[in-house]
């Protein structure tokens, strides 16, 4: 059996029908890309409810690679993102009190990690296709995010393990909800996530030896 690739896609939330995330990550369900067989898994929203359930995976599958998807309304490209903090808002984007409740997503943990994707080899590979797509610094403070930190915390000791997130744009069927908001088809969201598969498949297969001053060490 070829060595698993976790792609996660989260479950609709605030009233959307859809996800795109999932949408997407569950079409690549047992597929085997670059030599990785992709294993779907649905995250439920919630910044404990996603740490769990990535760690969960992790355990489960033993990955060669993990890749977290997640949607990010309002956005108008793909983004790759490269950094998650330890830091979780458990209410979510729409607290409306002075207090967001924020908390560690792991406690003791370090401030911030890194992504560990091919993300220089991606984008170029999403310009080359005329996708629209960037790296981006903030993956929020939700679920995507405690996501990231936790798949990215599980594996700390296994550095030449891939692990990152890629955000979404609105789904092209969601634009009736949201029509002053950008939207993307999801064949073309397809294609991108293919595209990150690809690459991190790749890197998958290259041993490398971080330094010590690595920023993902801990």
């Amino acid at each position: 059996m070829p060595p698993i690739l976790i792609l996660t896609g989260f479950e609709p939330f605030r009233g959307e029908r859809i996800n795109p995330s999932w949408e997407v990550a569950r079409g690549f369900d047992g597929d085997v890309i670059g030599g990785l067989q992709i294993k779907s898994v649905r995250v439920p929203v919630g910044c404990a409810k996603a740490a769990r359930r990535i760690r969960a995976a992790i355990v489960r599958y033993r990955p060669r690679a993990v890749i977290g998807l997640g949607e990010a309304g309002g956005r108008p490209a793909i983004s790759l993102e490269r950094i998650a903090i330890n830091l979780a808002d458990e209410r979510g984007a729409l607290a409306k009190s002075g207090d967001p409740g924020f908390a560690p997503v792991i406690r003791g943990g370090p401030d911030a990690y890194f992504s560990r994707l091919p993300l220089s080899a991606i984008i170029r590979e999403l310009d080359r296709r005329e996708i629209p797509a960037s790296v981006s610094l903030s993956a929020g403070v939700y679920a995507c995010n405690a996501l990231m930190y936790a798949a990215l915390h599980y594996l700390r000791r296994k550095p030449s393990i891939p692990v990152g997130f890629v955000h979404l744009p609105y789904e092209a069927r969601q634009a009736g909800r949201h029509r002053s908001l950008p939207s993307m088809a999801l064949a073309q969201m397809e294609i991108a996530v293919r595209i990150a598969i690809v690459e991190t498949a790749r890197a998958s297969r290259t041993e490398f030896i971080p330094s010590s001053s690595s920023k993902n060490k801990s």
